[in-house]
């Protein structure tokens, strides 16, 4: 478990990020995502292979994250629903599948998803440009860091990362927490697509009727 924790800070927005409410913020996201059992797992597995093999830039981040605070705050089991937990991490070294797909196989090895009961997808960010298009069908600019990747998701309240390193817990959450605590879906329309954030909506509506989604501009 971490011992403490500190937020990252997204460039025009430190001000924000430095007031107190933000940083309680912070420690509500944090005491909430890691009433998941599965988080903690995943963080602690994460922070020993940065030590042992190296994992630069590394985050757990989306679906995990958020779905887990709506799934506490909605009084429903931390994990349910979850089916995956997103591991990004940043290597601009070598930008070849082979790379990647060793640090696929290393994480396959470790036994933890059978051990969880869920998928650990584990991506480099650095390279998602060369596959990014010919599966959603807009092209993606080169990513400058893991932080950069999770300030694209589709929707604002998704935008939420955790690192940890020597027990300590680091946050990204460019967009703050008000629209994830406030079950608020806003589109973030910079690099998904409109039918991205619609297919995605219409699903976590089902499971949290209460969510709030607002329409996509017309850009």
């Amino acid at each position: 478990m971490a011992r403490s924790r500190r937020i990252g800070e997204d460039v025009g927005r430190r001000a924000t990020h430095r007031n107190a409410t933000h940083h309680n913020d912070v420690g509500r996201f944090l005491a909430l995502v890691l009433r998941n059992p599965i988080v903690e797992r995943v963080l602690a597995a994460a922070e020993a292979d940065a030590h042992r093999a190296g994992l630069p830039g590394w985050y757990l981040t989306a679906g995990c994250l958020f779905q887990t605070v709506w799934n506490v705050l909605d009084g429903h089991d931390p994990g349910r629903g979850i089916k995956d937990y997103d591991l990004f991490y940043f290597d601009d070294r070598d930008l070849s599948w082979d790379a990647e797909d060793e640090v696929i196989r290393r994480w396959a090895a470790l036994g933890l998803d059978a051990d969880i009961g869920a998928e650990v997808e584990v991506r480099n960010e650095a390279r998602v440009h060369l596959w990014y298009e010919q599966r959603f069908g807009v092209p993606c600019p080169r990513f400058r860091s893991s932080e950069d990747a999770i300030s694209r998701f589709a929707a604002t309240a998704c935008c939420v990362g955790v690192h940890r390193e020597d027990g300590v817990d680091t946050v990204w959450a460019p967009f703050g927490f008000d629209d994830l605590f406030g079950f608020v879906l806003r589109p973030n329309p910079v690099l998904a697509p409109r039918h991205v954030y619609e297919a995605k909506a219409a699903r976590w509506q089902k499971l949290w009727p209460r969510l709030e989604v607002l329409p996509w501009p017309d850009l």
